[in-house]
């Protein structure tokens, strides 16, 4: 075990144990980060009044059990019964040593979960928009997180592909052929084609043979079965299917075709749902609705929220689906934890949706669900970010600034550098930028989109992050070395390389937290942190020149740890690191 907080805890928990019995041994110990030594233990503060006693006398009965002389150098007592914990330089520098032959780099295994992840959800023909990237880019991170720390993650694009504008749509793909070239918009432009059917309704006659009553025909087609019309839908999401792989490809993200599972996966349920929900007296009918009344749930002047799982003209909406999607997940995925990655608006709706779902017996009280609440995107202005025309901003045009803007940064940072590579760097830059600048701050507020601040290389940017590797590869390269032949014994003599060596040995504890907390703006603060160790270690620790070869042997093999964790960091993120900046 690497993490020395983890360490600590442990051994703080023994004590615990040892000092006032079994009963205290799982007693938070309190271990954090101390100004006046490594680690501060603040267990007594906390358990002074359940003991009856004072904080220092507490603090005294744990030290007399502390067996900590292997890893700290020093341990005191200090204020009103705080114990400061210094860690010995040996023990650091042998744990550091350890990360080089872990491939784990010190992240646990946790016991294997099933977790579904919801997350990015576009629509079939319709254009991915930058209210889009902050699910796809926090659900995938999450969803590598979760899978470096040993979970079975079941990605789920919630995509909608069911419901009446599809009767519009596929007479609009009839009218202008299946191979048409108005067709391929959907693989393009998907808004062109959504908007040209969309006029084509809104302005049809009310004659039967008209575009919108053959429309209306349409859904009614659709939703019976029709094998016909199920083939032009089917070609309609396909040529959809197109589009996101696209936009996907170009974020660097991990969903694949296997993860699609859009509203039509539910189709078949949503009767029987509907059906057993009215059956166990949880779902009345009320004005032609059938609808679920909560006693948590209530509105103005006390009056219950209805939860409608089916309209009055029979049609059925999110909450019949997203209830069949929780049957689904935990029947059939067997779920211990759902994930939901979507926009913080949702969230009454999903509190309703796990209510009646455990009413009815459907989600039972051991599978966790949480709702991920996503923030809005901000311009400048401080409104939603738009165009200046109040549309919502592609994201694929979006991500083509980000890479344009980065190539015009790296063709005058490296003239050296062939197009191809200075084109690829970009690409890196750019895209790496959006997300880590969208993952840096908590996905449940709202930031300001800013290119100019996300591209910078200096703060707590990609690009910084992206920079603070491929430095220490050009360390290598000018030594003729490969990082993976770094192999020295570590030594942290020097406060810069003690600092350094620490903060690599929190790398494990911090990617726990991630996957327990659900926070990656977590993982981008440390990784910020370790940027900044290293600015530091470089002013003090000569690498390559440095004294002695012993010296230089160990900082070759601290910095080349170093590039392993932010590798390993930034691809959970989703960032890659190229290897010139």
């Amino acid at each position: 075990m690497a993490d020395p907080q983890e360490v600590l805890s442990r051994r703080v928990q023994s004590a615990l144990g040892a000092a006032f019995g079994p009963e205290f041994a799982d007693t938070d110990p309190v271990i954090r980060p101390s100004q006046f030594a490594d680690y501060q233990a603040n267990a007594a503060l906390a358990l002074a009044k359940r003991l009856g006693r004072k904080p220092r006398e507490v603090s005294a009965a744990i030290m007399e059990h502390l067996d900590v002389a292997d890893v700290c150098r020093d341990v005191e007592v200090s204020g009103p019964g705080f114990i400061n914990l210094t860690l010995r330089e040996d023990w650091i520098a042998a744990r550091t040593r350890d990360l080089l032959d872990d491939p784990r780099l010190g992240v646990p295994e946790q016991e294997s979960l099933n977790i579904p992840v919801d997350y990015s959800a576009p629509n079939v023909a319709k254009e991915m928009h930058v209210g889009h990237l902050r699910t796809t880019v926090v659900g995938d991170s999450l969803a590598r997180t979760l899978e470096f720390l040993g979970h079975n993650v079941i990605r789920q694009n919630h995509i909608g592909d069911w419901g009446t504008p599809f009767g519009m749509l596929i007479e609009h793909l009839l009218e202008v052929g299946e191979d048409s070239g108005d067709a391929d918009l959907l693989t393009t432009d998907p808004n062109a084609f959504y908007q040209a059917a969309r006029v084509k309704f809104d302005s049809s006659g009310p004659d039967a043979d008209d575009f919108a009553p053959r429309a209306r025909r349409r859904v009614v087609a659709l939703q019976g079965g029709d094998e016909e019309t199920l083939r032009l839908w089917r070609k309609l999401v396909g040529l959809s299917r197109v589009y996101f792989n696209k936009v996907y490809a170009k974020l660097g993200v991990t969903l694949t075709d296997d993860d699609l599972a859009g509203e039509s996966t539910y189709n078949h349920m949503l009767a029987d749902v509907c059906d057993e929900l009215e059956t166990k007296g949880i779902a009345e009918v009320s004005d032609g609705a059938l609808c679920v009344f909560l006693d948590e749930f209530t509105g103005r002047e006390d009056k219950p929220v209805p939860l409608i799982v089916r309209k009055s003209d029979g049609g059925y909406g999110y909450a019949t689906t997203d209830l069949a999607t929780v049957r689904h997940r935990v029947e059939d995925l067997k779920a211990n934890r759902i994930l939901y990655v979507v926009g913080a608006p949702q969230a009454l709706h999903f509190k309703m949706v796990w209510a009646t779902a455990r009413e009815a017996g459907w989600l039972p009280d051991g599978v966790e669900t949480t709702h991920v609440q996503i923030g809005n995107v901000l311009g400048g202005d401080g409104k939603i970010l738009r165009t200046r025309s109040g549309a919502p901003i592609r994201l694929m045009a979006l991500l083509d600034e980000a890479v344009e803007r980065a190539a015009a940064v790296v063709a005058e940072n490296r003239p050296d550098l062939s197009a191809e590579e200075r084109a690829a760097i970009a690409d890196k830059v750019g895209i790496g930028a959006v997300k880590y600048a969208d993952l840096s701050v908590s996905h449940d507020t709202e930031y300001t989109f800013d290119f100019d601040r996300m591209l910078a290389l200096t703060g707590n940017t990609g690009p910084y992050l992206q920079y603070a590797q491929a430095r220490i590869r050009s360390i290598f390269r000018k030594g003729g070395l490969d990082p993976a032949q770094a192999r020295g014994q570590i030594a942290v003599a020097e406060g810069a390389e003690r600092d350094l060596a620490l903060k690599l040995l929190a790398f494990g504890g911090v990617v726990a937290q991630v996957g327990d907390l659900l926070q990656p703006h977590r993982l981008c603060a440390y990784l910020f942190d370790l940027g900044q160790a290293l600015t530091a270690f470089y002013e003090h620790c000569p690498v390559l020149t440095a004294e002695t070869e012993e010296q230089r042997e160990s900082r070759l093999a601290l910095v080349a740890v170093a590039l392993r964790v932010l590798v390993q960091g930034l691809d959970l993120l989703g960032v890659e690191a190229p290897e010139h900046m």
